[in-house]
């Protein structure tokens, strides 16, 4: 379901602008940007409703769209000939889906699928590319964004080379409970496997393991964090590396 949020500019004033119907917008690039720039870019967007499992695009596709993510979690996966894929980025509030149009590109090279029920604030990529020349913030924002996510693709790379199935599972756990900001996660250890790349089995294993630890609660289409800082020491250093590589980043721009 989409609703326009032609509205969108009477609420620049507030901390935490709301869209006509009375949505919250929590995307972080979005509560960066400068009134002005808010008032170019606002209404040319379109509040989104997007159910798991639902893609955004596929590898090859034309990119009619980019997205802010609002709320859930969106998945960025690579796709082999073979159907095989493995997630190599994670999206949540924090995001946008879409990043090669910031390069002025206008096919995707990767999967985006919705992997946890979403929010999320679309807009025609005409529109975003023509904006970026006159909303200089926004521009610098999805540049950072691009950058981070750069940063983790890199790190998730190495990651799922040098360790163990239980060790991603617990950081690729951290960084999906950070994007939604909640301890209890939609997932079913199929999907686990996907994102992770590996058999359903193994993740049946790792997650059986965390769960006798006491440090997940492991049900039915849903993983529930009963310990974060237990999680954290289960989870290799990679969790721990990109934070403080986006700590600093952030001290960088200051």
């Amino acid at each position: 379901m989409a609703v326009n949020i032609r509205t969108l500019t009477t609420n620049l004033a507030k901390p935490t602008p709301k869209d006509g119907d009375n949505n919250p917008i929590y995307n972080q690039i979005l509560l960066a940007l400068p009134a002005e720039e808010r008032s170019l870019l606002f209404p040319k967007l379109e509040y989104m409703r997007l159910q798991t499992h639902h893609v955004l695009h596929e590898p090859g596709d034309t990119l009619k769209s980019a997205y802010f993510c609002n709320t859930g979690l969106i998945s960025i996966l690579s796709v082999f000939p073979n159907g095989k894929s493995v997630e190599v980025g994670l999206i949540g509030k924090e995001g946008f889906v879409g990043i090669p149009l910031a390069a002025n590109f206008r096919t995707a090279n990767t999967r985006a699928i919705v992997q946890a029920e979403a929010t999320a604030f679309r807009v025609e990529a005409r529109t975003l590319t023509a904006l970026l020349t006159r909303c200089p913030e926004l521009d610098r924002q999805l540049q950072r964004f691009a950058q981070i996510s750069a940063m983790e693709v890199t790190q998730i790379a190495a990651c799922n080379r040098l360790h163990d199935v239980t060790e991603r599972l617990a950081r690729w756990l951290l960084m999906s409970a950070d994007r939604i900001g909640s301890s209890s996660l939609p997932l079913t250890q199929e999907l686990l496997a996907q994102m992770l790349g590996t058999r359903r089995s193994s993740v049946t294993v790792s997650a059986g393991v965390l769960q006798k630890a006491g440090i997940i609660e492991n049900s039915r289409g849903r993983v529930k964090i009963l310990d974060r800082q237990k999680l954290k020491r289960a989870s290799c250093e990679c969790y721990g590396i990109m934070l403080r590589q986006v700590e600093q980043w952030r001290k960088d721009a200051e």
